[in-house]
């Protein structure tokens, strides 16, 4: 296996020469292995292990093992505990996913801090095929189907052409020691039913089950290459970006064949589930919306229009005295005494200062609301005034008014008030200008 793997890491993987290589060693098998690979190819590389926590002294033990690796081969060693359920409980995901994402997110920050180029991974053939059927048995699109990627970013596993077979003859023959994990052994969990009693099964069935799984799995790859050259083209023919987030246009999405397959992928990074609602949007009224836990969608006329949900509070009101000179949240208002007054935009406005009573209220318009519009005489509905400047649903919703003693002196960014515009018998001179974010 070793000129195997070298040769491997030469034509595929040949960026790797001369980097420094940060590899993640568990202390089983997989990651000593890889480890010792790449120690007898001369790359220069460090170990980073992971307590977890997980199995009480066995969790402590793995990392001693680790440590005592590292020496025999003279290179750093890294370590790092997590209080692992803690983290499940509070973000509210797997214990399994917990200890996936605490990995990552620390693997990445000693790669920056200690100047590795890599990260290294021991995910083998066998780990992609687990991958595949747990995908497949869960319901999965083509993406779920390619099994793990060798190359994500700074992410590298260039074991996934290797079966955990061969891995094991290659221990066995180097006389190295390994860390048995108790829990991989218990059939408890799906991957490992799957490891211990699905697959040899199928192995038995299929000798070449393997080497079929990576050829097919190479070609869906290569099928997902052209699905996303594809979208690209859709992208920039159906969807536009704005402040507001994306707009999909609906007529031009609906003139492609495969219309809920497409919107399937535009949508599929938003975290939606309910497709058959989504693809309903198309012909649904307006104002119809659907929610992922990130996202909105909208329909609006004749687009549908993808949102981030706020996290920010944005239904508070916000109260501005009368020193203020600048606010920064919930939006950027500059406020500023002048000596005269200048013909503007929609985001600057002067106002007669002996006309409003601090503090001023900053806040969402809200339905019901009516103003006097400059140049107008009588009081209009804001409903009604943002109908005829035909701003869209997503729009009024960004929309926010600037209030003295309850009554509307600025629809930020559209119209000011009649009752509070500068006359030539203003004295005092209020300047409010906004910059949209």
């Amino acid at each position: 296996m070793t000129e195997k793997f070298q040769d491997h890491l030469e034509t595929k993987f040949s960026f790797l020469k001369g980097k420094r290589l940060l590899v993640a060693c568990s202390g089983g098998l997989d990651s000593v292995v890889l480890s010792h690979l790449l120690y007898q190819a001369n790359y220069e590389i460090g170990l980073a292990h992971c307590n977890f926590k997980l199995r009480n002294e066995e969790s402590d033990e793995d990392e001693a093992f680790v440590k005592e690796f590292s020496k025999q081969m003279e290179v750093p060693f890294y370590a790092e505990t997590f209080n692992t359920v803690k983290f499940a409980e509070e973000t509210g995901v797997s214990i399994q996913m917990a200890a996936r994402e605490l990995r990552y997110i620390w693997f990445e920050e000693i790669r920056t801090d200690f100047k590795y180029d890599y990260i290294l991974t021991a995910h083998h053939a066998d780990d992609s095929l687990e991958t595949l059927l747990i995908n497949l048995s869960r319901g999965t699109g083509l993406r779920g189907l390619t099994g793990i990627p060798e190359v994500n970013n700074e992410i590298v596993r260039p074991l996934l052409k290797f079966s955990r077979e061969e891995i094991l003859n290659y221990a066995k023959a180097q006389n190295l020691f390994w860390r048995e994990d108790s829990s991989n052994s218990k059939s408890d969990y799906f991957r490992n039913d799957l490891r211990h009693n699905v697959i040899p099964l199928l192995k038995q069935m299929t000798p070449s089950l393997l080497l079929n799984v990576l050829k097919t799995q190479s070609h869906l790859q290569d099928t997902k290459l052209l699905l996303d050259d594809y979208m690209m083209l859709v992208y920039k023919l159906a969807v536009t970006e704005s402040e507001d987030g994306f707009a999909i246009d609906i007529e031009k999405l609906m003139e492609l064949p495969n219309t809920n397959a497409l919107l399937f992928e535009i949508l599929r990074p938003f975290h939606f589930t309910a497709w058959e609602d989504i693809s309903g949007l198309l012909t649904a009224q307006s104002g119809k919306q659907i929610y992922s836990q990130t996202h909105r969608l909208l329909k609006d006329r004749e687009k549908l229009i993808l949102t981030e949900i706020s996290k920010n509070g944005d239904e508070n009101s916000y109260w501005i005295d009368k020193d203020t000179s600048e606010i920064v949240h919930p939006i950027l208002l500059n406020l500023e005494s002048a000596d005269h007054f200048e013909i503007t935009n929609a985001n600057t406005v002067f106002i007669d200062q002996k006309t409003i009573k601090f503090p001023l209220e900053l806040r969402k318009w809200k339905e019901g609301d009516s103003f006097i519009p400059l140049g107008m005489k009588g009081k209009k509905k804001l409903s009604k005034f943002f109908k005829d400047e035909k701003l869209s649903l997503v729009a009024k919703e960004s929309i926010w008014v600037l209030c003295s003693d309850q009554n509307i002196v600025w629809v930020v960014g559209q119209r000011p008030d009649e009752r509070y515009k500068v006359t030539k018998d203003s004295t005092e001179i209020l300047k409010i200008v906004y910059t949209p974010k």
